[in-house]
Order: structure tokens, then sequence, then C-alpha cells
């Protein structure tokens, strides 16, 4: 990676890396006597792969809620595009272009592959209830719109023999992609994952790693995930932040966390005098 600035930076590999997208400042968030985070401070820049990893209780995906607006910190400042977010409700903050997935897959079961995707079109859609039951005008050209956007998700994600399916009857791991599908038909500038690998096989975490890389380079989106696998953190990422017991321990591009002492100790528990 080049230095970076305050215009961003250029990969190994020759990406142009932007700007600072989000950023986190000086996040401490608590539960009653519990510190969840500590005075984080880190950036997400646009258009990267931005890891953040550490130990069971880390307090990562608490930091994933505070970015996507499920939890408000006591202490520090989310920026977000330049401009520091005030308090939103989780809807308010998927409507400025972040979505994300869930550690533990969140669909709706009884429903088929489609109509959960559909369900990440909702902050695009304009018309009112009333309009959308009568179906016409607007509310029909809109809805048309919608349909012709998850179908191209659908057949980017390779999904599209399920796409009637009751996502019940679902594998796993179809599952996962099925969530990534929604998310993604949100449209958003800042994609989170959390755990997008957990309980997968190889070859699905072959397959799900793939449209990760292809999520960023196609459509271009910025990608902050929690992961636990540490090859697929190490392949994927342009720079991975570590937490450890709510607090920053390690900061920086793949080599340089693998290679920082702090990092090793948390993640194996050797001591080194």
């Amino acid at each position: 990676m080049n230095q970076m600035t305050e215009e961003g930076y250029v990969t190994e590999d020759g990406r142009t890396i932007g700007g600072k997208l989000m950023e986190m400042k000086h996040i401490s968030l608590r539960f009653g006597g519990v510190k969840a985070i500590t005075d984080i401070s880190f950036d997400i820049r646009e258009g990267e792969i931005r890891a953040i990893i550490g130990p069971n209780g880390a307090g990562k995906s608490s930091m994933l809620n505070v970015v996507s607006g499920f939890y408000v910190p006591q202490e520090g400042e989310v920026w977000f595009r330049g401009e520091k977010r005030p308090q939103m409700r989780p809807y308010e903050v998927a409507r400025q272009g972040i979505a994300r997935t869930f550690q533990n897959i969140a669909l709706f079961e009884g429903m088929s592959v489609l109509d959960n995707v559909m369900t990440g079109r909702l902050t695009h859609m304009q018309t009112g209830i009333a309009a959308q039951a009568l179906w016409k005008g607007k509310a029909e050209r809109e809805e048309v719109e919608n349909r012709e956007f998850v179908e191209k998700i659908i057949d980017f994600l390779e999904i599209q023999a399920i796409r009637k399916t009751p996502v019940a009857n679902l594998p796993y791991g179809m599952k996962k992609r099925v969530e990534l599908a929604r998310a993604l038909a949100a449209e958003p500038k800042l994609l989170l994952l959390d755990e997008p690998m957990a309980g997968m096989n190889v070859e699905e975490k072959e397959d799900m790693s793939r449209f990760v890389l292809d999520v960023n380079d196609e459509f271009g989106t910025t990608i902050a995930l929690i992961e636990h696998d540490m090859g697929v953190v190490m392949d994927l990422s342009d720079r991975v932040v570590v937490m450890d017991y709510g607090k920053k321990i390690g900061d920086g591009t793949p080599d340089e966390v693998r290679n920082n002492q702090d990092v090793i100790d948390a993640y194996l528990g050797v001591s080194h005098d």
C-alpha cells in the first residue's frame, strides 16, 4: 500500500482507494457497568474492504451496531461522508446508504427468496401503502423498476434457481447468500457484513469470498466486515482494525497487523519479553 493521504491511497494490486467515507472518533459504549467499547477511533475509506477482527467478546459486533445505528455510544462521534451524524434510528441510517447482514441470519423464513430480496428495496420506495395496494401509475412503475434491479442482484449472486423457493427450505450457506442479496438490493454506499463466512464449509467460503470481492470491484461498494477466519481476512482486506476487550490494539494493512506483537499476543496468548 502506498502512503495514505487525506485523498486516499493506492493498494498493492493497483486499486485506488478514496478519502474517508466513515470515521469513528473516540467511541465508547457501555451497558450498565460493562464497557463494550473504550475510546476507539478508526476510519473506513471509499472503495476499500475494511476488516474488524478480534477474539470473542472483543466488542466487534457492538462496534458494527454503532455504525449501523442500533447502538448509540455514550461518548464519541460518528462521521459519515464528511458530516457528523446526529443520533439516528437504524432505518434512518439505512436511508443514508448503509446496509448490513447479521451474525445470526435474519430473513423472513416463510417468504420466497425473491420476496426477501425485494424487502431490501424498501428505502427506495416513494409511494405510500395505499398506492402500492392499488398498483397504478407511479406505484406500478416503481414496483417494476425495483423488481428489475432485484433480478440483477439475483443473477449477480447466482441464485436464479432458488428465486421462488421459500427461505426456510434453503441450506445455511445459501441463506447467507440471500441475506447478502437483500443488503445489496438497498444499493448501499457502505455494506456491513457481520461474520459472513460463519458456519460455512470450505467451498461455501470460497464462493462468498468471491462475491465479496466482486461486490467491491464491480459495484464499487465500500465494505466493512467482521470475520474470524484469518485466512479470509488476510486475503480479502485492504486494512484491518483489531479489537480486544473493547479496545483497539492494532490498525493497518494485513501484513502490518499480522506482525503486530500485541495482536499476536491477544490471539495466541503468548507472552514475549
